[in-house]
């Protein structure tokens, strides 16, 4: 009976979940950024691939900021994905130095 309930009030919300036509990351985007930046497109766990997929998050997710300055909870997960990104970049700086200024020099990170 419950699940009759709740059925009949969430259906409408879930409707409008399915229906999302445009979203800012489809897989054919990642696909692109790892082809791009990593190795090949299936190569989902190279550390450029991450750097560059997260760099495009967050660039989306500033915008959106923009517009919604008291989202607060898109802006905890902006903040928690630049802390990633941080954490990916350092990784990459301690390891291999001249894969970390080629992927710096091509996202445009530093100025």
């Amino acid at each position: 009976m419950l699940n009759k309930i709740l059925s009949v009030f969430l259906h409408p919300i879930l409707r409008k979940v399915k229906d999302k036509k445009h979203m800012y990351l489809t897989s054919e985007i990642k696909k692109d950024f790892f082809k791009k930046h990593g190795k090949s497109e299936f190569d989902s766990g190279s550390s450029e691939g991450q750097i560059a997929l997260f760099t495009f998050r967050i660039q989306h997710l500033t915008g959106h900021l923009k517009n919604n300055k008291k989202d607060l909870v898109t802006r905890r997960s902006l903040v928690l994905l630049v802390g990633k990104r941080r954490k990916l970049l350092d990784y990459l700086k301690n390891t291999e130095i001249e894969r970390y200024r080629a992927i710096i020099k091509e996202l445009g990170l530093r100025k």
